[in-house]
């Protein structure tokens, strides 16, 4: 039962090496993003974050011939993207201090540090 493949380890190497450039080009893009674009930023580095774990997982960890892993992986990030929604939205619901945050307070011509140091 055995078999019989041979592997070209020259072109293994050039696959490596793409994947290599990308990620790192990747990483490039996560630093510089916030400075070009202000605004789904938050968005923007989820997805590349999402795509550099994929190459990771698939070519590093060779798991790119594996079906059934891939579907695990995406049903996985699947799940902990709407766990990740459900926790955001009741925080959001439940906050608090919004009147008094520099990222929800309403630009009524108030002092935001003010308000919070009467509290």
């Amino acid at each position: 039962m055995g078999t019989n493949t041979t592997v070209n380890y020259q072109e293994e190497k050039k696959v490596y090496y793409k994947v290599l450039i990308g990620l790192l080009l990747l990483t490039a893009v996560t630093f510089i993003q916030p400075y070009i674009f202000h605004v789904g930023t938050f968005t923007a580095q989820m997805v590349i974050a999402v795509i550099k774990a994929w190459l990771i997982v698939m070519y590093y960890m060779h798991l790119k011939g594996d079906k059934l892993i891939g579907v695990m992986v995406l049903f996985s990030m699947f799940l902990v993207f709407i766990f990740f929604v459900i926790v955001i939205g009741v925080d959001v619901v439940n906050f608090q201090f919004g009147a008094e945050s520099h990222i929800t307070a309403t630009a009524s011509g108030t002092d935001v540090s003010s308000a919070s140091a009467t509290h």
